[in-house]
């Protein structure tokens, strides 16, 4: 029912223009046009969620009076919230097509139209538009942002770099940090083609941006470690400290692999030590645990993991204990031991890594545009006893 209120309210807001302008007609004309008895049995077949019967009503009742824009305008919004988009496309191109619209309704057909073909699909076509609604000064903003819903959908980059930096001459939104995200998507595509100096000088691009980019600096790090610069690797994947520390997880493993490349263990293990220290995290932890397992025992890295889940429960440094107990086991059986490890893999199979800070979206894998909300830039690693 809440559904049907709102597909009433267009209808109802142009029909109240329609009586409006009925009621001021002469008497003889309203006799001939018999609008009450329609209009208000309408309005019976939508309250007795029939939208279908209502449609029909409303239509008929178009067809009386060719000047009534309005309730056109309405009937094709109905349409397509209806999922009966082509209905809405005809609706709204025989409206454009008259030649009695001022520039006024010309353009508010113009907008309904491309709303139209961009709910079906038809994004070259709605894009041409929402250009010419741009161009004519109507819309502008409202526009610019569909424009960009478009070029995101079809990841034509480019073209969303340039709308976006013309939204943010003319309004006061700030598009720096979704601009950064664009120019990131464009140097993702250029590192799947191995053209690594392309994709680092539009990297750059983005951090000029957005300063605390942090897309940015992992992308940097890693086209580094494929030309094995692995100084700059460290560089580019430390900025990410300064950016945004919730986001050090992300570059545990990387980084171990190129201290380990340039024979610098130590240092790896100081700096884990400093981000333990400084921001906590479940993954440095386990990582510290690996650097005492492979340089002193089994014991070591058991206790310094007690000790951590102690400040820190976590699942994850739980199910390593498990792997530990399990390579030397004292007082526990082997089957005990098995039967808690496939618990606390169960567990961690089922559960999310990152959550959206917008919408709260979970998953697996790292987007950094949100797949429920579309917002750019706020799905970060999971805390606490589940996550990090």
């Amino acid at each position: 029912m809440l559904e049907l209120f709102w597909l009433l309210l267009p209808i109802a807001a142009a029909s109240g223009w329609f009586v409006a302008r009925y009621n001021l007609l002469p008497k003889t004309q309203q006799s001939s046009k018999n609008l009450s008895s329609d209009y208000f049995k309408g309005l019976n077949y939508l309250l007795n969620e029939q939208p279908d019967k209502a449609i029909d009503i409303f239509i008929k009742l178009i067809d009386v009076d060719n000047e009534t824009i309005e309730t056109h305008l309405a009937l094709g919004v109905l349409f397509r919230r209806q999922g009966e988009v082509n209905r809405a496309i005809l609706i709204h191109q025989n409206l454009i097509a008259r030649p009695t619209l001022n520039a006024q309704q010309r353009c508010l057909a113009l907008l309904e139209l491309a709303q139209d073909y961009r709910r079906a699909g038809l994004f070259d076509r709605a894009e041409d538009l929402f250009q010419e609604l741009i161009l004519s000064g109507e819309y502008r903003i409202y526009a610019y942002h569909q424009l960009l819903d478009i070029y995101e959908q079809e990841h034509d980059w480019e073209k969303a770099i340039k709308t976006a930096k013309k939204l943010a001459e003319i309004s006061e939104d700030n598009l720096r940090t979704v601009i950064a995200q664009y120019y990131c998507e464009q140097a993702e595509s250029y590192k799947q083609q191995r053209q690594y100096q392309t994709a680092l000088q539009i990297t750059q691009l983005a951090l000029e941006q957005d300063c605390d980019c942090v897309r940015a600096s992992l992308l940097i790090g890693h086209l580094f470690l494929e030309e094995n610069e692995f100084i700059q690797a460290i560089t580019a994947f430390k900025r990410i400290e300064q950016q945004d520390p919730d986001y050090l997880a992300e570059i545990i493993e990387p980084l171990q692999q190129c201290y380990k490349n340039i024979d610098k263990k130590q240092e790896f293990t100081d700096y884990l030590q400093h981000i333990l220290a400084n921001y906590g995290g479940t993954t440095t932890v386990l990582m510290l645990a690996e650097t005492l397992l492979q340089a002193e025992n089994e014991q070591k890295a058991a206790d310094f993991v007690v000790k951590q889940l102690h400040k820190r429960p976590s699942i994850r440094g739980l199910d390593y204990l498990i792997d530990l107990a399990l390579i030397k086991r004292e007082n526990i059986s082997h089957e005990h031991l098995l039967l808690i490890k496939d618990m606390t893999r169960q567990l961690l199979k089922n559960k999310p890594i990152y959550r959206c800070h917008q919408c709260g979206f979970t998953g697996k894998s790292l987007h950094w545009q949100c797949p429920s909300c579309k917002q750019w830039n706020t799905i970060k690693p999971i805390q606490g006893i589940d996550g990090e």
